[in-house]
């Protein structure tokens, strides 16, 4: 069951179109809706992440971590869970995503396109699973200053910080602790399931978030 949700994970096809080498594709999604909606994957998920950082050293709750969104374009999914963006022209649904200071994901949450970062972010953060019992500082964009600073430092011990665009660059350059993140959304798409959002509950894509960064951390506790 988990060999064929990873290969329909990273291969984008639809669960119909699931190879007959693996059991019948409505086993499969039963049970990949199952362990969505009683919390497994993320279970699963943050069960990895701690090994992975017990591996290198690190302690299994982070000091420090990074919030940023992305907007993806969407299939045909029902009206409510999608919205236009109007800052990137993109009809579709906003990717939230926490990570520590090695890309991993801490929180990830999924909302219509035309949510503003700040309310997606104010979600994230009181959804908090454990994560922030270390945490001590954030990182966040420019658009991240202001009422949700505040808002962080009234409800929480950690503090937000953006980073800020230096006024005189012109073009792209890679700004400090801000390509922790982008780098994580790079490796999302890695998998063609979510190069776009073509799932009819925004709950699958998040649980499809931790499945891909489960294979992603899987690998690198492999024995050298």
């Amino acid at each position: 069951m988990a060999d064929a949700i990873l290969y329909l994970t990273v291969g984008g096809i639809q669960w119909r179109m699931l190879p007959s080498s693996f059991p019948p594709w409505q086993s499969v999604y039963t049970y990949f809706r199952q362990w969505r909606d009683d919390g497994a994957w993320r279970r699963l998920h943050e069960t990895v992440r701690v090994r992975v950082r017990h591996k290198i050293g690190r302690h299994k709750h982070p000091t420090a971590g990074n919030i940023d969104s992305q907007t993806v374009k969407t299939g045909h999914t029902p009206a409510g869970v999608r919205g236009y963006d109007g800052g990137k022209c993109i009809t579709g649904r906003n990717r939230l995503l926490l990570v520590d200071t090695l890309g991993l994901t801490l929180a990830a949450l999924v909302n219509a396109a035309d949510l503003p970062d700040r309310d997606g972010a104010r979600q994230l953060l009181r959804r908090g699973c454990g994560f922030g019992q270390k945490l001590r500082l954030i990182w966040g964009d420019g658009a991240d200053r202001g009422s949700l600073q505040r808002w962080v430092a009234r409800r929480f011990r950690f503090r937000l910080k953006p980073v800020h665009r230096p006024q005189e660059q012109k073009g792209f350059a890679v700004l400090p602790r801000r390509w922790v993140v982008e780098r994580t959304f790079a490796w999302l798409g890695l998998n063609r399931r979510l190069c776009k959002d073509d799932e009819r509950l925004p709950e699958s894509s998040v649980a499809l978030i931790h499945i891909a960064m489960m294979r992603l951390m899987v690998r690198r506790l492999a024995p050298n």
